[in-house]
């Protein structure tokens, strides 16, 4: 495989082949299905984490607030292609106000999953979810605790962040909802004495030791110029096979996000940072388009495995 260093740069859209031997072509992703639909929120949090992959704050309108009348046609369109799974990120989903309206549409169709830092705007939502129990499908959440120390948690999320996300954790978990954790991954640390200490953490919450983990790598803010390897065809033959191929989010799933007043579609959840994953207005559209795989996070994806969903793959 041939390998070459380049700086992603914030600037309009990319040559196909910079950084690629003359010989070679970039690396791509065909979708082949659309088992899982995301969508964004908006990115105002009630949070300013400074290692955010959305540079998401209080206020923030990069990608601008979900609404019901936005969603509702996405859903539809989605469960005419065999959508498995409606799944929600942000920013903070909680901030929004139509969330749970959006919730109620789509768990009468498929099971739903939210991602969320589990803080206040969560807590001020608890008594609206519990109707939500009852519909047809299930509703999961993924709540972010970066890592199984409290200082290191609250060094990048705010004082008293480490505790309020475990609290918020376990009063999903008391409330029947199957929860799950995002950590950041720590490559220098053995993954079972990771494991042990987030076993500890969880006891010490009154929560069930364990409980599922998904682990990510940095993925920078948007717009970061990062040096990654680049990612060719061959790379994609010699190292990865047609079931790992099909792995990739962008084979499976895509995303649909708000910016000036206009919904799009996305190839994925890691890069709404370049218009050059802007994959279509709709589902059907986006589903003919293959993906490049220029983009800084592609790499983490080749390298880690690394993925936002938690189901399992169609083959």
């Amino acid at each position: 495989m041939k390998v070459i260093p380049i700086s992603v740069q914030r600037s309009g859209h990319f040559e196909h082949r910079r950084g690629i031997p003359r010989d070679e072509s970039r690396g791509f992703i065909q979708p082949h299905a659309l088992d899982e639909l995301w969508f964004h929120t908006g990115t105002a949090c009630n949070l300013a984490c400074p290692f955010c992959l959305e540079g998401s704050k209080p206020g923030d309108d990069r990608l601008q607030r979900l609404r019901f009348d936005d969603a509702k046609p996405f859903i539809n369109e989605a469960l005419d292609l065999g959508v498995k799974q409606f799944s929600f990120t942000g920013g903070e989903p909680f901030i929004n106000k139509d969330i749970v309206r959006i919730l109620e549409y789509a768990l009468q169709y498929r099971p739903c999953l939210v991602l969320t830092n589990a803080t206040e705007p969560l807590s001020r939502r608890l008594k609206q979810l519990e109707s939500l129990r009852d519909l047809p499908h299930a509703l999961n959440f993924r709540v972010s605790l970066d890592y199984a120390d409290a200082v290191r948690h609250d060094a990048g999320r705010g004082e008293g962040m480490f505790v309020r996300a475990l609290e918020g954790l376990r009063r999903l978990h008391e409330m029947g909802f199957h929860v799950s954790v995002a950590n950041q991954l720590l490559p220098d640390i053995e993954p079972d004495l990771v494991s042990a200490r987030f076993a500890e953490v969880f006891r010490a919450a009154g929560l069930p030791e364990n409980l599922p983990r998904i682990e990510f790598p940095e993925f920078h803010p948007p717009g970061a110029r990062v040096i990654t390897p680049q990612i060719t065809e061959r790379c994609m033959t010699d190292f990865q096979t047609e079931e790992t191929r099909r792995s990739f989010m962008c084979a499976f799933s895509k995303m649909v996000a708000k910016s000036g007043g206009r919904m799009r579609v996305y190839a994925c959840t890691l890069v709404d940072d370049d218009p050059d994953y802007i994959v279509g207005e709709t589902l059907r559209d986006a589903m003919q388009t293959s993906v490049s795989l220029k983009h800084h996070r592609c790499y983490s994806c080749f390298k880690y495995g690394a993925s936002c969903s938690e189901m399992k793959r169609s083959t």
